[in-house]
């Protein structure tokens, strides 16, 4: 599947849910779900089938984390080798995606802009430059931002906005520095996103 380039808010009107891909316009009176709630304009709420909802289930989750369908796939393929439970250890993988890391961090507004300054190599990983949005961070590993991104205005911005933001326990991070750490692998309990993954197992499954 091809990148989608059209307007974020209407993945989250084709959701019924906010997938917080803006940034700060999403918790504002600006967010297109909050002033057209999905359902208006004469749109039926049509109950869908089983397979309808496993559907719909599997393109939220992607859409959250902005991955394409064979990534999607890839990860499944990867999380259903893994011990334990196959939605759980799926999650457990798009989180520590780069991407959704430097997001969960403050150090981006949201996993969109975040995929784009990983792209513009702004960050290093144990003291290398790292622009691969979806490289899987492992326990130990130490991300920062490039000296000379850190002096970046648009940076600065972004910390000084993200400042109370809290940071999952998973991570740690030194704000004095823009330093962090992976201290291990997300749990189901941190994972804050309303995604029910037994039903993309449902679909895989079948």
């Amino acid at each position: 599947m091809a990148k989608y380039t059209g307007a974020v808010c209407r993945l989250c009107r084709r959701e019924k849910e906010k997938l917080y891909l803006k940034g700060d316009r999403c918790y504002t009176n600006k967010c297109a779900v909050k002033r057209n709630p999905p359902g208006q304009h004469g749109q039926a709420n049509k109950k869908l089938s089983e397979y309808g909802l496993q559907l719909r289930e599997k393109q939220k989750a992607r859409r959250y984390y902005g991955v394409l369908e064979s990534q999607f796939e890839k990860y499944f393929e990867m999380a259903n080798k893994m011990k334990g439970i196959t939605g759980e250890n799926l999650l457990t993988i798009l989180e520590s995606r780069l991407d959704n890391v430097i997001y969960r961090l403050g150090f981006a507004m949201s996993r969109p802009e975040a995929r784009q300054l990983v792209r513009h190599g702004h960050f290093t990983l144990n003291g290398k430059k790292v622009d691969i949005p979806s490289y899987l961070v492992k326990p130990g590993d130490v991300i920062t931002f490039k000296e000379k991104s850190r002096s970046s205005e648009k940076i600065k911005a972004i910390l000084d906005a993200n400042e109370s933001k809290v940071i999952p326990k998973w991570l740690d991070l030194n704000k004095a520095t823009a330093e962090a750490k992976v201290i291990a692998l997300a749990d189901r309990e941190d994972i804050d996103l309303p995604i029910e993954e037994h039903l993309i197992v449902e679909l895989y499954s079948k």
